[in-house]
């Protein structure tokens, strides 16, 4: 028997990353989190949702500068 993946839906990442569904959107839309559209709904894989994660800072270098004095 096939394996069953479990995919997130955005609901699930903005409350696990504390983010907005806008703001995912605008992640899947410049390229920054990969997701696929199943029907009328966006699902992201564990896979992508890891790969975002290790490419995001921790240090807040390359961010908007926001914290810069």
């Amino acid at each position: 028997m096939a394996e069953i993946k479990k995919f997130y839906s955005l609901e699930e990442i903005a409350d696990i990353l504390q983010v907005t569904k806008r703001t995912l959107y605008n992640y899947i839309y410049s390229g920054k989190l990969r997701a696929t559209k199943v029907g009328k709904y966006w699902r992201v894989s564990p896979e992508s949702l890891q790969t975002f994660l290790d490419g995001q800072t921790t240090n807040g270098s390359g961010g908007s500068g926001a914290d810069a004095e």
